[in-house]
């Protein structure tokens, strides 16, 4: 497994505009999304059927997927599922979101353990897109980092979150001076990555959950690429970053 160490600004400085590929077989849906996202910034790219989408994504490195869930030739599970089996394809660590107009809470289970970050429904607005992009590049959209209500729902309480997030930071803190060496240990990084889970469920740290669940995932199949360990460092660095700062939500007496 490569070495988690990078330069820590390096993440931050004049960033790559994020690269999504957009599958749907509906035009409005196909335009409002694609138009969405490159308001916000995004090179996006569009296909209208799953075959299609899979080839794409197989030959290209795209750092998002909306894959809507039923499309000509395969739906958003088929192809997460088929990338997801060929570690070669330049696109299977990418962070992928389904999109549908109904989904059934069984059918958000599959999708969920398929492997997808996040489920949108459609019809959607600007600001859904914008918090897709928190699961991309958590440091450029902050507001997802730390989740107050999220974290309330699971404390109860702000004081305790509070506590919690102090316990948070400093586990943070030596989490990061850890990970050159825990990149070395698969078994020990999981075991790390799901007590972390835990610990960011407490606290509402909504975007190093998401990050930390696809690269426990991924490390539970087969090694992890350099851009899932990246985009883990990242999110850990941002949120380590949000619970310091002065005025970072909850995260004050």
């Amino acid at each position: 497994m490569p070495s988690l160490h990078a330069d820590p600004h390096s993440a931050c400085l004049n960033p790559a505009p994020i690269r999504a590929l957009v599958a749907d077989d509906d035009p409005a849906s196909c335009r409002f999304l694609c138009d969405g996202l490159r308001q916000l910034g995004v090179l996006a790219e569009l296909c209208t059927d799953g075959l299609t989408a899979l080839q794409r994504a197989h030959t290209e490195a795209y750092d998002l997927l909306l894959l809507d869930c039923h499309m000509p030739g395969a739906g958003a599970l088929q192809v997460l599922n088929r990338l997801h089996a060929d570690p070669q394809a330049c696109s299977a660590a990418s962070v992928a979101v389904a999109t549908s107009a109904e989904v059934t809470p069984q059918d958000r289970q599959r999708l969920f353990a398929a492997g997808f970050s996040e489920i949108l429904l459609k019809p959607c607005g600007l600001a859904d897109l914008q918090q897709l992009l928190t699961l991309v590049q958590p440091d450029r959209h902050d507001a997802r980092i730390l989740d107050d209500d999220a974290g309330l729902v699971s404390t109860g309480d702000a004081g305790i979150m509070r506590s919690l997030r102090m316990l948070l930071r400093e586990e943070l803190i030596v989490l990061e001076q850890e990970l050159d060496r825990l990149s070395l240990d698969r078994t020990g990084l999981i075991e790390r990555l799901h007590r972390l889970r835990s610990s960011c469920g407490f606290c509402g740290a909504a975007s190093l959950s998401v990050q930390t669940a696809l690269l426990e995932r991924q490390l539970a199949q087969h090694d992890a690429t350099p851009a899932a360990l990246q985009r883990f460092r990242t999110a850990l660095r941002a949120t380590l970053q949000a619970l310091v700062h002065p005025g970072a939500s909850l995260d004050q007496p």
